[in-house]
């Protein structure tokens, strides 16, 4: 273990002591909530849910700490913790890997078929569970079964073969902090994939290099793989393989597709010309050149970027239908990607697959992770200063994370000396996530059934909003609202902590109680204050919740609480419950006189009117000074480049208005003037049309 790792991993325990003694729920609920987030981050997983219980079969004692269901591969992850929570240094073998995954196989057997849903406290998450694994068993077509342990993983454990369940696979993974940290800190920010396609058809996918359209960032190969080798890589890696832009569009938008499914049962030798097939981008690729011609062999961080409802349903007809797959074979253009400049790789990646993506309508909301909504949030983040507060005679920044593990890589090439002094200013605990925001802003807008159906989905829907808000007025994305956003967060961060604590809570959906808590407190003060609401800039310039505001939250958790538990709400199953708008509104029931003594916390409609004026002016500004900044990063004979391009493109430009600022700009390295801002905004914006019509200012 380098000095790096070793510093991540004592951080990273020390942080769940300090989240156990903040919320009073015990080190192995602190730690596996810290593991499964950053699994999350990593899109390892989609979401999780706590859910722990222990019980006992026999002589043998089984146990399970949380799960999550993977709808893309119809995968059940059930983790299970190895926590010890001591300094010293301890070894997860291979006999303690087995003992634990024997736990979760325990368990399993025992939730399926034995009476134990009769026997669990009902309204736990542990029933819910148990139900869930009892109502999808026929659907689940892979267990995948984890460990999540604070020891450091043995050499002697080489992979993990476990045996089948019932002829269902089961597929074992351990994550120790170190697996965790090369994961979080890798480039990608994710789990590569690698494939040696030898291992699944003798001299690997037959292929033809389109050598003509090669460059600098990429070479293109066209092959056609056999569909029981796509339908064997999409069984092993399942959503794994799909890049994370067409997982989510997939995930809302696209129904399964009766005629591929068709096509696959009924005439499978058409498929290869009745389909348009799939497109992926791979990182390293290796071409091995035979007698019998020219194939692919291995790849390195393969996502397929256009095909998964494809990749999809061969894989699943293979396995519903028992389709025969022996005839059938899939067109694939793979893209390798040169990979010396990571950032301008995943750019790349991002623009194919925005590009490759038109079988469906596909909008800019899709492709989220890039839009320049996150790219202004780190901006904000990076020069906006936080009040000193506890009096500390410094200010502090939130943080906000563009990319994934943004924060840990920004400080793995600092000094000690400069490293504290980094975390001085960016406190952990004002680290704000994408998907984060996500929740506290969706939350806010009364969208609390949306957030409870898992980062990913919540993400997707947060998307569509912010592109046609963006596409409406993008300086309403100021300071303002970055403020605001960290003050629902310092919110959020309460309710976590508190809930825990309280008497009436039981172990089980405080995420649920605290989404719906925030939402119906929103919605509360609305109506009791009529044409105020809070005042989130107070909040800010606190950085922390005055005692009125935390009273009336816990309050209101508890009434919400027995809500979402209520007995006779309509489905049994809590978790999927607060899923469902139904119980959106029946929270929405819920009566609760708000103190008097708020009011000094609220800011009427007026106020806050003018306040988003004020900050939409000074975004209006910043952008344009932004505006004459990039305009200048290009010389003049780019300009240059880019006039005659128009001219030859035939591309339509206002001639009063674009003609002379292109004028200037061509100019102003030799006279010193640049176009005024708002000419500078135009002319970005003509270069991005010209962008699109495949000029490039690099030549």
């Amino acid at each position: 273990m380098n000095s790096v790792e070793f510093d991540f991993k004592e951080s990273f325990l020390q942080e769940v002591k300090v989240a156990a003694a903040e919320s009073g729920e015990g080190s192995c609920a602190a730690f596996v909530d810290k593991m499964s987030a950053a699994l999350i981050d990593s899109e390892v997983l989609s979401d999780f849910v706590p859910s722990y219980y222990v019980g006992q079969a026999g002589r043998s004692r089984y146990r399970v700490d949380g799960y999550i269901y993977d709808e893309f591969d119809n995968a059940m992850n059930l983790a299970i913790a190895n926590f010890d929570g001591n300094d010293e240094e301890r070894r997860m073998t291979n006999a303690i890997a087995e003992h634990n995954f024997g736990q979760l196989r325990l368990f399993l057997n025992t939730a399926l078929r034995t009476n134990l849903y009769q026997e669990i406290e009902p309204s736990t998450s542990c029933a819910d569970l148990v139900d869930f694994l009892r109502r999808k068993e026929k659907d689940i077509r892979k267990y995948r079964f984890l460990i999540f342990t604070d020891a450091d993983l043995s050499a002697s454990v080489k992979s993990v073969e476990l045996d089948d369940y019932e002829g269902i696979p089961i597929e074992g993974q351990i994550w120790d902090i170190n697996r965790v940290f090369r994961v979080c800190c890798s480039d990608q920010g994710r789990q590569t994939v690698e494939i040696d396609f030898r291992q699944y058809c003798g001299e690997g996918i037959p292929c033809l290099e389109a050598s003509s359209a090669a460059s600098s960032q990429y070479k293109s190969y066209l092959g056609v793989i056999p569909g029981e080798v796509l339908a064997e890589i999409y069984d092993k890696y399942g959503s794994r393989l799909l890049e994370g832009n067409v997982r989510s569009f997939l995930s809302t938008k696209v129904a399964v597709n009766k005629k591929i499914r068709e096509t696959i049962l009924k005439r499978p030798e058409m498929f290869l010309a009745f389909n348009n097939g799939i497109s992926a981008t791979a990182m390293d690729v290796e071409i091995t050149v035979t007698d019998h011609g020219c194939f692919i062999t291995f790849v390195r961080d393969f996502q397929i970027i256009n095909g998964g409802q494809t990749t999809a349903s061969v894989s699943n007809a293979r396995y519903r239908d028992k389709a025969d797959l022996s005839r059938l074979y899939v067109q694939m253009k793979l893209t390798a990607i040169d990979e010396s400049s990571q950032e301008e790789s995943d750019e790349l990646i991002r623009d194919i697959s925005r590009s490759s993506n038109s079988q469906n309508k596909v909008s800019d909301a899709d492709f989220f992770a890039s839009h320049p909504f996150h790219r202004q949030m780190e901006q904000i983040s990076r020069r906006l200063f936080a009040p000193a507060v506890n009096g500390a005679q410094y200010e502090t920044k939130w943080f906000y994370e563009r990319a994934r593990g943004q924060y840990l890589q920004e400080q793995m090439r600092l000094t000690s000396a400069k490293k504290k002094q980094f975390e001085l200013q960016n406190p952990k605990n004002q680290v704000i996530k994408k998907t984060d925001l996500a929740k506290v802003q969706n939350v806010w807008r009364g969208f609390p059934h949306i957030v409870s159906k898992g980062a990913q989905t919540n993400f997707s829907a947060f998307a569509d909003y912010i592109d046609e808000q963006w596409r409406k007025d993008e300086t309403q994305f100021n300071e303002l609202y970055f403020k605001s956003t960290a003050a629902l967060i310092l919110m959020f961060q309460f309710l976590e902590k508190q809930i825990p604590k309280q008497s009436w809570y039981q172990d089980g959906y405080r995420a649920n109680v605290v989404y719906y808590t925030l939402a119906q407190f929103h919605r509360l003060i609305k109506q009791q204050f009529f044409g105020s609401d809070l005042d989130l800039l107070a909040i800010w310039n606190r950085q922390n919740l005055p005692q009125q505001i935390q009273s009336s939250l816990l309050q209101l958790a508890e009434l919400v609480f027995s809500k979402i538990t209520d007995p006779k709400r309509k489905i049994i199953n809590v978790t999927q419950w607060c899923k469902r708008p139904e119980c959106w509104e029946t929270v929405q029931t819920i009566k609760m006189p708000l103190s008097a003594e708020l009011a000094v916390y609220l800011i009427t409609r007026s106020d806050h009117q003018e306040a988003q004026r004020a900050a939409k002016k000074d975004q209006q500004l910043t952008n344009n000074v932004n505006a004459q900044i990039e305009a200048a990063k290009y010389t003049s004979d780019q300009w240059k480049r880019l006039a005659e391009f128009i001219v030859k493109n035939h591309l339509t430009i206002s001639a009063d208005k674009d003609g002379p600022a292109l004028q200037a700009i061509c100019k102003a390295q030799n006279t010193g003037r640049y176009p005024p801002d708002f000419q500078c905004r135009r002319l970005l914006a003509l270069l991005k049309r010209a962008e699109a019509e495949g000029f490039s200012m690099e030549g």
